[in-house]
């Protein structure tokens, strides 16, 4: 291939590729142990550095220097200090490269197929190059005090959440387990928000806390004082979740979540808890919180907070906090296994008659007031009485009676539980 066909050829696939890593992250199955929303920005420069790097030594013929890769490297460090293991962010860079290469062979022509054939050598070695230098500055770090403090940290934490004995992985006087902790359970929102690593950092900077990422967000486990029954510890939890000065600038624009909307609303009753306020946004993450006064209570109140956090999550809860005595109406139908799906049937009439389940969901919020639903609807009171008889009619449940009401609420909880694939 000629010189200018190879330059022509080149640029071409380079722009398929940066057309094709846009297509990664989705095409990439999730961290098991990491929370994607925390770690999508950093996949995504990674993913950007990588393809620039290669076509770089493409064009050049000359291998990146430990300081071209650097970024690179300590971002995929970042993973393996999150918890990940490093075989797992190694094996990202190879799966990357195949679904990039065959997505770009199979548009290629005939001189990009030619060019491509003679890139595989070029590609196994860069490969191999960038997860060299990753493994090694891994198995540098691995040895550094800090790295040691983490995974003992991690691995107490552990022992906690599972009832095993935690002062068998404290392995020196200077980690202090407590006997008492507030757990407080982190679930993100699906759209990634921009501060939720400045929010696991603020967390784990918590003086004693015990942090364990997962695949939906992390779990806190925070030292109980003698003489706390937990509102001291959680009135300080809640004052690190505030957004710093840079995200409250950002909040503070049009058609974004304010700090005000994310405090716990007192008044709120069970039933109009199961979804936001109309004209109100969820908030960008949730914290389950629940108390335990020993060590022993941690596993089963750990399984309590996980419920709430998920329960703000699939509800999409415009309060960031959630803790039992704000949710009990939502936590009974939570607790109810398999029957939540039998519950959410229920309202499985009005699938084919959206005004009349939209006419169901404003009623509900509305306290069961037929004149405000009417006004939030802009529509005459007799169109929200007809409406409502046609739910009647069509699932055997009167919404002006208690019991009848009360069940058309759990079951509107049940099928947002069902569909938010809750996992408690």
């Amino acid at each position: 291939m000629r010189a200018l066909n190879r330059d022509r050829a080149l640029e071409e696939l380079y722009r398929r590729a940066v057309a094709v890593r846009e297509e990664v992250p989705t095409a990439m199955p999730p961290y098991r142990t990491l929370p994607q929303p925390l770690v999508a920005s950093g996949f995504e420069r990674g993913t950007k550095l990588t393809v620039d790097l290669f076509f770089d030594f493409l064009r050049t013929g000359t291998s990146p220097s430990e300081e071209d890769t650097r970024e690179a490297v300590e971002i995929a460090l970042g993973r393996v200090r999150d918890g990940e293991p490093l075989d797992e962010v190694l094996d990202r860079y190879r799966i990357g490269a195949e679904f990039i290469w065959s997505r770009i062979r199979a548009a290629a022509d005939a001189d990009q197929r030619e060019l491509l054939a003679d890139a595989a050598l070029p590609l196994l070695h860069f490969v191999t190059l960038l997860t060299g230098r990753i493994a090694t500055a891994c198995v540098r770090r691995v040895h550094d005090p800090r790295w040691e403090l983490l995974e003992r940290r991690r691995a107490i934490a552990d022992a906690l959440l599972t009832g095993r004995d935690p002062i068998a992985w404290a392995d020196e006087p200077a980690i202090a387990v407590p006997d008492a902790f507030v757990i407080a359970v982190f679930r993100l929102s699906s759209a990634r928000a921009a501060d939720t690593g400045d929010l696991r950092h603020r967390i784990e900077a918590i003086p004693g806390v015990f942090l364990r990422l997962d695949s939906g967000g992390w779990t806190a486990l925070l030292p109980l004082h003698p003489g706390d029954d937990g509102t001291a510890t959680t009135a300080a939890l809640t004052a690190r979740l505030a957004p710093t000065h840079a995200d409250q600038r950002s909040a503070e624009q049009p058609g974004t979540l304010t700090a005000a909307a994310v405090r716990p609303a007192s008044n709120q009753t069970a039933p109009q808890a199961d979804s936001p306020p109309r004209g109100t946004r969820p908030a960008p993450f949730w914290v389950g919180v629940a108390v335990a006064a020993t060590r022993a209570e941690v596993p089963a109140l750990f399984a309590e907070a996980r419920m709430l956090a998920e329960l703000g999550r699939c509800l999409e809860r415009p309060q960031t906090l959630c803790r039992r005595s704000d949710l009990m109406f939502e936590y009974t139908v939570a607790a109810g296994g398999s029957a939540r799906a039998g519950l959410a049937a229920v309202l499985l009439p009005l699938d084919p008659q959206p005004l009349l389940a939209e006419t169901l969901e404003v009623f509900v919020d509305s306290g069961f007031n037929q004149l405000a639903t009417a006004r939030l609807l802009n529509i005459h009171r007799n169109t929200v009485t007809y409406r409502l008889a046609r739910v009647h009619e069509l699932t055997g449940l009167d919404p002006h009676r208690p019991t009848d009401a009360m069940t058309l609420s759990a079951a509107r909880i049940a099928r947002r539980l069902e569909s938010a694939s809750f996992t408690p």
